[in-house]
């Protein structure tokens, strides 16, 4: 399959790089044409690993993950142009984390809405799910680091997006136990989750954890 990756940092080369050892051809976007980062990562990845700018990454791609930073995704995903995105299932990844202050972050946005809503809301005609935004990249795409049962979480609007991403979820990452929140608005917790994320990494001292929904 051809799959666009919006995003040159940790979590587009990790979501890459996966793809790429899965056999998809995979196109990491940038703002630039040739971005070092993506560069590096192609030089690194073979023959199934391409460059190019949003634009190009998202016209390429039948599935498309938006791994941008949050704060930067609504810019990103309008670089990478309405028409490269209209009816494609859009995989955000992204959390409206904001460093200004230094760490720990704050979110952007909060509370009343969420980066997944407002994505789905500027570009109505995506299939927008959110996932794997609770995990360090690493355990995104091998989720076995972690031992034992644990869990992972998607919303959306559209149930067969969420069926597909779900389906790559288990099929090429290999995730367990995906848990359905809902429609788009979970995106609110799913990304206040992560401020709690980040002092749990401070106390833990590693990426390499994640939690199981016990009942």
């Amino acid at each position: 399959m051809k799959i666009g990756i919006l995003g040159t940092g940790m979590v587009g080369a990790a979501i890459g790089t996966k793809l790429v050892q899965l056999g998809h051809s995979v196109k990491m976007g940038s703002r630039t044409v040739n971005n070092p980062k993506a560069a590096e990562w192609v030089k690194a990845s073979g023959a199934n690993a391409t460059q190019g700018v949003f634009a190009d990454a998202a016209a390429f791609g039948e599935i498309v993950f938006n791994c941008t930073a949050g704060m930067g995704s609504l810019d990103a995903l309008k670089l990478a142009g309405v028409s490269n995105l209209r009816g494609k299932i859009l995989i955000d990844i992204a959390n409206p984390l904001d460093f200004s202050k230094g760490m720990p972050p704050t979110l952007s946005v909060c509370n009343t809405d969420s980066l997944g809503e407002q994505i789905q809301r500027s570009f109505p005609e995506v299939k927008i799910v959110k996932t794997l935004n609770t995990v360090n990249c690493h355990v995104m795409v091998n989720p076995s680091i972690v031992p034992g049962p644990h869990d992972i979480f998607i919303c959306g609007n559209d149930s067969d997006a969420k069926a597909k991403a779900t389906e790559i979820l288990k099929n090429w990452f290999g995730w367990k136990s995906v848990i359905d929140l809902g429609d788009i608005s979970a995106s609110r917790g799913m990304e206040m989750y992560v401020i709690f994320w980040v002092r749990l990494w401070n106390k833990l001292q590693t990426v390499d954890f994640n939690i199981r929904v016990v009942k």
